[in-house]
This record gives structure tokens, sequence and C-alpha cells, in this order.
């Protein structure tokens, strides 16, 4: 008799088991959990790339529109005193094409535009670019938004140990206003920047070039930036 009502047990116990799993499957029946893991919002995609390109008798010499290897794109030279340089050689990894600081008696930069698109810097987007220091220079990322106003960012970059390629999230960066015609930071911290129309992109040196050999110089090679596109 006890084996007889150990068996209905196991019985009964077998049948709600199957009736929870059939109920679980079946579309009126309580969700399942979902299993998708979730990877938060989507990353921009690549905006513009620039590797620079270098004249026909290489070398070294003042950089200009010239040097832009992506026709999409215009140059801003902010240089209030001296040259940025373009030098070096395609595929060489020790000294690719870039452009040099090192001849600007004063801060210099450039900014790149793109003809077709304003860039929307929120969310996830990046600047990456490959870059050389040498004494205590570093270069920041700046920004000219579609109002015209110019932007240097709180965060520098740049190893004098050798050529480094790294990344940069605007949304970690904090901004000071830009004097263009000096290439000088002024006033406090901007509040509120609205990075979602961005019109030109690139970098600046607040520090003077030291001139040939070591000392107080910054290279910049490849720049790339990841950002949604705006139409102008």
């Amino acid at each position: 008799m006890k084996t007889y009502r150990l068996a209905v047990a196991l019985l009964g116990l077998t049948a709600v088991m199957a009736l929870v799993h059939v109920q679980a499957q079946a579309p009126g029946g309580p969700p399942a959990a979902s299993s998708a893991p979730d990877h938060g919002p989507p990353r921009p995609p690549l905006f513009f790339r620039e590797e620079w390109k270098q004249g026909p008798a290489g070398g070294e010499h003042a950089v200009s529109g010239a040097a832009l290897a992506n026709p999409n794109l215009e140059l801003t030279l902010i240089a209030p005193a001296g040259q940025l340089m373009l030098t070096g050689t395609a595929g060489d990894e020790g000294n690719p094409i870039h452009v040099w600081q090192g001849l600007c008696a004063s801060p210099c930069g450039l900014a790149l535009r793109n003809r077709q698109s304003f860039a929307d810097l929120t969310g996830l987007a990046r600047l990456r670019w490959t870059t050389k220091m040498s004494g205590y220079h570093q270069v920041r990322p700046i920004v000219r938004l579609a109002d015209g106003t110019w932007l240097a960012a709180d965060r520098s970059d740049g190893s004098a140990r050798d050529w480094l390629v790294s990344e940069i999230s605007f949304a970690d960066l904090h901004w000071l206003k830009l004097d263009i015609t000096r290439a000088v930071t002024t006033g406090t911290l901007v509040e509120h920047v609205d990075l979602s129309r961005v019109d030109q992109i690139g970098f600046v040196d607040l520090m003077p070039g030291s001139g040939h050999g070591p000392g107080g110089w910054s290279d910049v090679g490849q720049i790339e930036v990841f950002a949604k596109s705006v139409p102008r």
C-alpha cells in the first residue's frame, strides 16, 4: 500500500511540473525572463578620418589644404605665430605622416570641417588619434559650435615615449572658450555646452614650440572622429 501511495504521489508531482512547463511556453502563460544582455546606447559610426597626405617632394613643409587626404574635409589653421608643419612618411610606424608644432612661436593648432554635415558629439561620440610629444607638451581637443563659438577641452593627451593611439570620450570633457586669434583659453568653465551640432573638430597645443631637436613640440598623426551626422 505504501509503495502504491508513493507512486501516485510521484505521478502527481510529474504532472504538476509538466503543466507549469506548458504554461511557461504558451502565449498566454507568464512571460519568460529575457536573456538578452543590455549593451546600452549604440556606438556612433565613423564621422571622418584624416590620415594626412605627404607632398610630392616629401620632407617637411608648411601644412595647407593640400595635406588633407580626405576630400570631404576642410582645414582651419590656428597659428598666430610661426607655422604648423607636415612631415613623415606613409607606412612608417616610427615616423608616420603627421602635423608638427615645433615652429609655432605661440600656442597653435588646427580644426577639420566636414563639408556636408555637422557632428553630433553627444552620447558615445569619441575621438581617436595618434600622437607623440616632446618635453611637457600635450594636445587637447577643440571644437567650433554651429553658432561660431570655439571651445578647448580640459583634457590633454600625448606620450613622450612613443607614438600613442588613444581615445577620448566627448561626454567626459569640460570646456573653456578658445580665443581663436591668439589660440589661448579664456574665462571659466562653460556650463551646459550643446555638442549636438559641432561645425569643426581639431586640436590645440597651448605651449609654443622650441624648434627642431628635443624639448618642446607636439606631433599629431591620424585623427578619427566617431559621431552621428547632422545635415547642414
